[in-house]
C-alpha cells in the first residue's frame, strides 16, 4: 500500500486524524459484532456517564515498521489484560482480550498507509478506550458502552534525541492508597493535570508522586513509572498497589534481567535512598526510557552521576535493547512481537 504523503521525520507527537477507527457497542448486556467506520465524531447524551461521572478507561500502545519491513505492535496482550483490569475496577462489562487484539489488528491494518516507515523516527499510535455513553443523572455505572480503537502517527516523544529531564517532588497525590491507581481511567490523568502545568509553570518537566499515606516512599509520575540504578549495577523499581503496571517497565525488568544479565529488584523505594542512585528513568509506552539528571526536592537538588548530557550507560543500554526488539533489529522473547503484515 502507498503511503500517505507526510513528513515523517518532523511528525510531533499529537493528533493526525486516520482513515478508519474501530467501534463496538454493549447494549442489553452484550458486545454487538463492532466495525471499522470513517466517521471520527461521537455524538452521546450529554448526560452520558462518561461526561457526568468520568466513566471511561483507556489503553496505548504502538505499531512500527521494523526494518525487514514488516508491521508489527508490542506486546497487546498484556494491553487487554490491562483494559479488562481497568473496566472491572470501575464497574464496566469487560471487552474480551481476544476481540481487544482483533481490533488493534483490524484498525492498523485499515490504517496501513499512515504506518511510518522503518528509521524515520516515528510509529503508530494506538488507542484503544471504553466509556459509558447513556444517560446516567443518579450516581452509578451506565447500561450502555462504547469500546473504540482510532490510531495517529506520531514523532519521537523528543525532538532532537534523549535529554535527561528535570523533576520535582509535589506536594500533591496522584492516587488514593485503596483507590484506582493501578489502572488507566481517565480520571487518574484528570487529577495529574494541575500538578504538571504547574511543574511546567515552573520549570520542572515533571513531578514526582510520593506515597499518599505516609509520603516516605516514590511511586511515580503522572503518566510513566520510575526506573533506578544503583551504583553497583542493580535495576530497580518501586513496588506499591497505586502504581499503574506499565508494559514498557515490566518489558524492561525483564530485558535487564534474562537478556542482559542484571540483577533487578522490585521492591518498595524510600525517597531517602534516591540520592544513593547511580541513574534514574521515567518508562513508558510514549518515549519507552526518559533519563532524569535531578530531582527538586523543595530547592534542595539530587544530581544523578549520570549528568544532564545524556543517558547514563545502563539505561541506554535497556533503551537500545528493548527498541531494537520492537523494530526487529533484535530477536523478540516469546509472544512479545503480533505481526500485523
Amino acid at each position: 500500500m502507498e503511503k500517505k504523503n507526510i513528513d515523517w521525520a518532523n511528525l510531533d507527537f499529537g493528533y493526525i486524524k486516520t482513515d478508519k477507527r474501530y467501534v463496538s457497542n454493549f447494549k442489553d448486556g452484550a458486545w454487538d459484532d463492532g466495525c471499522l467506520i470513517e466517521d471520527d465524531q461521537i455524538t452521546i447524551s450529554e448526560c452520558a456517564c462518561v461526561l457526568q461521572y468520568a466513566q471511561t478507561c483507556f489503553e496505548g500502545l504502538k505499531a512500527y515498521t521494523t526494518e525487514d519491513g514488516r508491521i508489527v505492535v508490542f506486546r497487546p496482550d498484556l494491553n487487554a489484560q490491562r483494559l479488562e483490569d481497568s473496566a472491572k475496577r470501575l464497574e464496566m462489562p469487560v471487552f474480551p482480550q481476544e476481540r481487544f487484539i482483533d481490533a488493534v489488528v483490524k484498525t492498523v491494518e485499515a490504517n496501513e498507509a499512515y504506518v511510518p516507515p522503518y528509521g524515520s523516527g516515528a510509529t503508530l499510535y494506538i488507542r484503544p478506550y471504553m466509556f459509558g455513553s447513556n444517560a446516567v443523572i443518579g450516581v452509578k455505572p451506565a447500561d450502555e458502552y462504547q469500546f473504540r480503537v482510532f490510531t495517529t502517527p506520531v514523532g519521537p516523544y523528543f525532538k532532537g534525541g534523549v535529554k535527561p529531564l528535570t523533576i520535582r517532588i509535589s506536594d500533591y497525590d496522584r492516587a488514593a492508597p485503596h483507590g484506582t491507581g493501578h489502572i488507566k481511567a481517565g480520571l487518574n490523568y484528570a487529577m495529574s493535570l494541575y500538578p504538571i502545568v504547574d511543574a511546567h509553570e515552573k520549570g520542572f518537566d515533571e513531578n514526582m508522586y510520593l506515597d499518599p499515606a505516609t509520603r516516605t516512599k516514590v511511586e511515580e509520575t503522572g503518566g510513566a513509572n520510575f526506573l533506578f540504578v544503583t551504583k553497583d549495577g542493580t535495576i530497580v523499581t518501586p513496588k506499591s498497589n497505586s502504581i499503574l503496571p506499565s508494559i514498557t517497565r515490566r518489558s524492561l525488568m525483564y530485558v535487564a534481567k534474562e537478556v542482559l544479565g542484571y540483577k533487578t529488584e522490585e521492591r518498595e523505594v524510600y525517597f531517602d535512598e534516591v540520592k544513593d542512585f547511580a541513574e534514574c528513568g521515567l518508562c513508558g509506552t510514549a518515549a519507552v526510557i526518559s533519563p532524569v539528571g535531578k530531582i527538586n526536592d523543595h530547592g534542595k537538588e539530587i544530581c544523578f552521576p549520570s549528568g544532564m548530557n545524556e543517558m547514563g550507560p545502563v539505561t541506554k543500554k535497556l533503551y537500545d535493547t528493548l527498541t531494537g526488539i520492537q523494530m526487529g533489529r533484535l530477536e523478540a522473547p516469546e509472544g512479545w512481537i503480533k505481526v500485523i503484515k
